[in-house]
């Protein structure tokens, strides 16, 4: 897999390209990453120590809009923010914002514009949903391989996780957003047996 969970929702997508999302306790001074995707910027996804340990000289950001005066604070090469349903191109990579909001929480409100994003590269699609509930943004999602949270009290639960899995039917889904801050490593395991019916591959730690 060219796909690693670092905890949380702190992943690392290994394309030609370098792609962070949501950098969270990096614990090596790796100066990897080419590009850095911000979903939103509560403390576990928007984790300026861990941002310094992965960032180089040539590193660039992309945010949501709204959260521009808090990524500005980092230097980077270039500033990339976008709005729900923004579509933009780097380097033969192309991304797609969708919105990510709870609709009965009050932890991610729609009107933020957070983001998900669907990064695509050589016909393979990446649904990276960030803090968000089974909206019907992320039902209308294609894409090949789905993470999604699956922690609760912040996003959805494990059986609202299974359900939009199956709406939007990936080749693979990976759990994220348990086992750290929120819900506890049984949750991964729940999920996968939930999918045990279906074709879909699940991962559940990588």
């Amino acid at each position: 897999m060219n796909i690693d969970i670092n905890i949380h929702s702190s992943i690392r997508l290994s394309l030609d390209k370098i792609i962070y999302l949501d950098p969270f306790k990096i614990e090596e001074d790796k100066h990897d990453a080419d590009i850095i995707f911000i979903t939103h910027d509560h403390y576990d996804h928007f984790d300026v120590e861990s941002i310094n340990k992965i960032k180089n000289d040539n590193t660039i950001v992309v945010a949501p809009a709204t959260i521009k005066e808090s990524v500005n604070k980092i230097d980077f090469k270039e500033y990339i923010y976008l709005n729900p349903f923004d579509d933009i191109n780097i380097d033969n990579i192309n991304i797609k914002s969708i919105p990510a909001y709870n609709i009965s929480k009050k932890f991610h409100p729609q009107s933020n514009n957070w983001l998900g994003y669907i990064i695509t590269y050589k016909n393979t699609s990446y649904y990276i949903a960030g803090d968000t509930d089974a909206t019907p943004e992320a039902k209308q999602v294609k894409c090949d391989v789905a993470l999604v949270p699956i922690g609760g009290t912040y996003t959805m639960d494990v059986e609202e996780a299974v359900e939009l899995i199956k709406t939007i039917n990936p080749s693979v889904a990976i759990p994220t957003h348990y086992g750290a801050i929120v819900g506890n490593i049984e949750d991964g395991k729940k999920f996968k047996e939930l999918l045990n019916d279906t074709n879909i591959e699940v991962i559940e730690k990588v």
